[in-house]
């Protein structure tokens, strides 16, 4: 299964589902505040795919910097059992998550996943 590291603003609820799912999730353990390019940096540095809900934020990194192990941006979900299958169907989908941007929209939006790689522009 997909080896992660999740942003420290991630639910923990779905950390904890994606693990239960055979996923291999990591947390910051620190309580040291980290901007989102050092979160990006230290998954890049660990070689994991980052999940976040930042998600202007890490469309910009995505293309000022493709090269890592996966960017899977949420959309906030208080139902956090609905946002662990979403994220686990994606990440099912896609086993090689290198240089890709995924993401896992709410229901409610349009379109439930969509993949950027490295050479398209993001949606504002």
């Amino acid at each position: 299964m997909a080896q992660l590291f999740a942003h420290p603003d991630f639910p923990l609820p779905v950390v904890e589902g994606l693990r239960a799912l055979q996923h291999d999730v990591l947390i910051q353990s620190s309580k040291r505040v980290l901007t989102d390019e050092a979160v990006l940096s230290v998954a890049v540095r660990f070689e994991r795919a980052l999940l976040v809900l930042h998600r202007k934020h890490f469309l910009r990194l995505h293309i000022s910097n493709p090269y890592h192990k996966g960017i899977i941006v949420c959309t906030f979900d208080l139902d956090f059992e609905a946002l662990t299958q979403r994220t686990h169907a994606v990440l099912l989908a896609h086993p090689d998550l290198s240089g890709l941007l995924l993401r896992v929209d709410h229901p409610k939006k349009a379109g439930d996943v969509s993949v950027l790689d490295a050479t398209d522009e993001p949606e504002e």
